[in-house]
């Protein structure tokens, strides 16, 4: 099954930059071929669920090894099964009624 999710890791105990965080997940996420749009809060990924879970994880496991202490993270995740979807169409959908 695919997912688009909405992915925001927040390492705690790291001072107040947490750029470089962003960059290594976003790298494992890349690394893993899934595609992702970064914005401002967060990113956007679509795959197969178990390779975004998955990559969730190993953002996980990065960041801890980075010398984090604490993580927290918000997630939305939206499947469908009644067709395939993707973040460029559901994006395309709403400019197109703007």
């Amino acid at each position: 099954m695919n997912v688009i999710m909405d992915l925001c890791v927040v390492p705690i105990g790291v001072g107040v930059s947490v750029s470089k965080y962003v960059a290594v997940c976003h790298e494992i996420i890349k690394k893993a071929g899934l595609s992702c749009e970064l914005h401002a809060y967060g990113t956007n990924i679509e795959g197969d669920w178990d390779d975004v879970f998955a990559v969730v994880k190993k953002c996980h496991e990065r960041i801890h090894d980075m010398g984090a202490p604490r993580i927290t993270t918000t997630i939305k995740a939206g499947t469908r099964i009644d067709r395939e979807q993707t973040m460029a169409e559901k994006v395309a959908s709403v400019r197109e009624k703007l």
